[in-house]
C-alpha cells in the first residue's frame, strides 16, 4: 500500500512555522527587487529576533530524534537541508512512500520545486543542490527497503538542465545488496524528461560503527542522540567492546 502524505506537515508546530515564515524571507532576500531602505529595514528587525532568540535560547543543542521507519517518510528527518519542513533553508523536498514493482522493495516518490535561493546556472538548479538532493532521497529508499546505509560513492549524470521554479517529480529505488553494500538509483524528472539521475553505493555501519563515529563527533552531537544510538548499540547485540565504550565514556550528562 502506498504512503498517504500529508498536505499541511507544517500544521501547529512552531517551529515548522518560522520555517515556513523565513523561507519567502530566503528567497526575497535573493531576488526580490527592493530599494536598500527596505532591506535594511528588514535587517534590522531580523538582527533584533535573533537577538531575543539567543536570549532564550538554552546552552547546548536541541535534541535530535532518530529517524523512524514506523512514520511517514517526510518525517524522516524533519531538520534536513533537503526534506526538513523545520528547516527553513530546505525547498523542502516531498517526498512518500510506494510499493515496489512485483513486491519488490518499497519506493520513494518525490515533488520539488527550487525557487530562486537554489539557482546555478540561470534559471536552472544548481549542480550540487541536486546532488544533495539525490544524496537524501536514495538514503530514504534505503531505509523504507530495509537496507540502511552510509554514502560511499554517489554517481550523478546531468542529462538535461533542471528548470528552476518548476514541479519536479523524483523516483528512487534501492536495487539489491551484496553483503554490507546497497546500490540505489534515483531519477529526477520535468514532466516525462529525465534531466538528472543518480546511482549511489551505500555502505551498512552496524551500531557499534555508528556509536563510534557519535562519539568521535561528541562535540557537536547532543547528549540524548549519543545515548540513542549507544541504546541501539546495545539492543541489536553490537560487540562486547560496545559496554566497554559504555564504561569508559559513562552517561551523558542532561
Amino acid at each position: 500500500m502506498s504512503e498517504g502524505h500529508d498536505s499541511d506537515p507544517v500544521g501547529t508546530d512552531p517551529r515548522r512555522r518560522l520555517a515556513a515564515a523565513l523561507r519567502p524571507i530566503i528567497t526575497m532576500t535573493v531576488a526580490a527587487e527592493l530599494d536598500d531602505e527596505v532591506v535594511l529595514e528588514a535587517a534590522v528587525a531580523i538582527e533584533g529576533i535573533g537577538e531575543h532568540l539567543a536570549e532564550q535560547a538554552g546552552p547546548g543543542k536541541r535534541p535530535r530524534r532518530q529517524p523512524d521507519i514506523s512514520d511517514e517518510a517526510q518525517e524522516f528527518f524533519p531538520t534536513s537541508p533537503v526534506m526538513g519542513i523545520a528547516n527553513p533553508i530546505s525547498p523542502p523536498v516531498r517526498i512518500h512512500v510506494v510499493d515496489g514493482v512485483d513486491g519488490g522493495y518499497r519506493e520513494i516518490r518525490a515533488e520539488a520545486n527550487f525557487d530562486y535561493a537554489y539557482e546555478g546556472p540561470p534559471t536552472c538548479v544548481h549542480g550540487g543542490v541536486i546532488a544533495a538532493t539525490f544524496d537524501e532521497v536514495l538514503g530514504a529508499a534505503n531505509m523504507v527497503a530495509g537496507n540502511p546505509g552510509m554514502t560511499g560513492t554517489l554517481t550523478i549524470r546531468y542529462r538535461k538542465p533542471t528548470p528552476l521554479r518548476t514541479d519536479l517529480r523524483i523516483e528512487a529505488r534501492c536495487l539489491g545488496r551484496s553483503g554490507r553494500k546497497v546500490r540505489t538509483w534515483a531519477g529526477i524528472y520535468h514532466g516525462d524528461l529525465l534531466t538528472a539521475e543518480a546511482e549511489g553505493l551505500f555502505i551498512e555501519v552496524n551500531p557499534s560503527q555508528f556509536l563510534a563515529i557519535a562519539e568521535g563527533n561528541s562535540e557537536s552531537a547532543d547528549p540524548v542522540m549519543l545515548e540513542a544510538i549507544r541504546a541501539e548499540a546495545i539492543r541489536v547485540g553490537a560487540a562486547s567492546d560496545v559496554q566497554g565504550s559504555l564504561d569508559r565514556v559513562g552517561p551523558a550528562s542532561a
